[in-house]
């Protein structure tokens, strides 16, 4: 296997992100979604890593995570898709990789680059809510974490919401997270190239 492009270190973010195996969908049903996000509660007990931000979409996934220790997202990822092909393929009765190669990874180098891959993570459903109602459907995704930036008084099992939201009060005092990420949906709904990406899980 090549070596990875983007050395991951401790103490440094990274957008990760993968795709099912020849873009096919890695979630069938919602037990899917929610045996995925069972394993990722387990896996982060056992390993040094920090979610900020998710997404879990039919045919790809993105995180948003810090390294806290020593090849610990490598470890991370490895174990829970591992876990999850093993219960995929069981229950689909069928054999073979589930997800594209090993997973993408990008570090980020500003907190201005955070805040942006982290509205690009949380727009991601946007081809589901677009033709069924308002951009604050967003909100009501069961698959992502940006229901616990707009309802501060929902606790997170899995993401430490406070980091990018302390960034981005320092940035962006007069304005809520909320609006961050909404104000471009009707471009991005009115550009097709851009809402090819977010549907194909590029970036």
């Amino acid at each position: 296997m090549p070596q990875r492009r983007t050395i991951l270190t401790s103490e440094q973010y990274y957008h990760i992100y993968n795709r099912g195996h020849n873009k096919q969908q890695i979630f069938l049903q919602l037990h899917d979604y929610n045996r995925y996000v069972e394993r990722m509660q387990e896996y982060l007990e056992k390993h040094a890593v920090t979610i900020l931000a998710y997404c879990l979409m039919p045919n790809h996934i993105h995180f948003l995570i810090r390294q806290d220790g020593d090849e610990a997202i490598q470890q991370f990822i490895h174990r829970l898709h591992t876990a999850y092909t093993m219960f995929f393929n069981k229950k689909y009765e069928r054999v073979g990789s589930v997800f594209q190669g090993r997973f993408k990874a990008r570090m980020i180098d500003s907190e201005g680059y955070l805040l942006h891959v982290s509205r690009y993570i949380h727009q991601n459903p946007l081809d589901i809510f677009s033709f069924r109602g308002p951009a604050s459907s967003l909100k009501d995704y069961l698959w992502s974490s940006y229901r616990y930036y707009v309802k501060p008084s929902l606790p997170s099992p899995i993401c430490d919401t406070s980091i990018l939201l302390n960034y981005f009060s320092k940035i962006h005092k007069n304005l809520s997270y909320m609006y961050f990420v909404e104000k471009e949906i009707k471009r991005l709904l009115k550009s097709p190239d851009e809402m090819e990406k977010i549907n194909n899980g590029d970036f």
